[in-house]
């Protein structure tokens, strides 16, 4: 194990699968990412795909918390071990209003929740109180169609909103063109913090689809 944090610190990459381990001791950890994802773009992506409920139509999602993930400075752990039993499906369905829907809401526990060395009860709490931490630029809620963005102005209004928040502490992320995430990085008192090397992924699109509202 210490061989394989080591190797990660130091940026060795020659075995790709070094920086990223699974079934690591929960509670061993540095900080956290929280990840929010913009919904309809995880709907486009995704959810359309497997029909999720998240992305009925009506539903308004605007930012919403695709996860809490423990992180090193160097790499992640998931899957950990631990001796906590999983989440009930009602408290799993407790996370759906921040989240999107009760799956997702296991899914992250299951992968990511078991390494924050918490119960699952403990880890939802947590992480509600993350998101809650952080303001969502009001003006994301109208948007009424799709738009193409530089994909730093959404890192600019989230800084804006969030006047605690420095810019090596927030990244954003795109994928097939799409704003997809905003990731901001967390101390475990869930104060902004630096982000590691392998976490600042910011895109660098100018043209960037920020898609509408569903």
């Amino acid at each position: 194990m210490k061989l394989l944090r080591l190797l990660a610190v130091l940026g060795l990459t020659l075995l790709p699968g070094l920086a990223r381990a699974e079934g690591e001791r929960a509670g061993d950890f540095d900080y956290y990412v929280m990840s929010l994802s913009w919904s309809s773009a995880w709907c486009a992506l995704e959810g359309d795909a497997r029909d999720d409920p998240q992305c009925d139509a009506g539903r308004g999602l605007t930012f919403v918390l695709h996860g809490l993930w423990p992180q090193w400075e160097a790499g992640w752990p998931s899957y950990c071990r631990t001796a906590e039993r999983d989440p009930t499906r009602g408290e799993t369905a407790e996370m759906a209003d921040i989240m999107g829907g009760a799956g997702l809401a296991f899914y992250q526990w299951k992968k990511h929740g078991r390494c924050a060395g918490l119960s699952a009860p403990g880890y939802y709490a947590v992480a509600r109180q993350a998101f809650e931490s952080v303001t969502i630029p009001p003006v994301f809620s109208k948007m009424t169609r799709t738009l193409e963005v530089p994909a730093e102005v959404i890192e600019g209004a989230f800084l804006e909103s969030n006047p605690s928040l420095q810019r090596d502490e927030i990244t954003i992320t795109c994928k097939d063109g799409l704003i997809q995430e905003v990731r901001i990085c967390l101390t475990k008192a869930l104060e902004p913090r630096r982000c590691g090397v392998d976490t600042r992924k910011d895109c660098r699109l100018t043209d960037a689809v920020l898609e509408k509202i569903r």
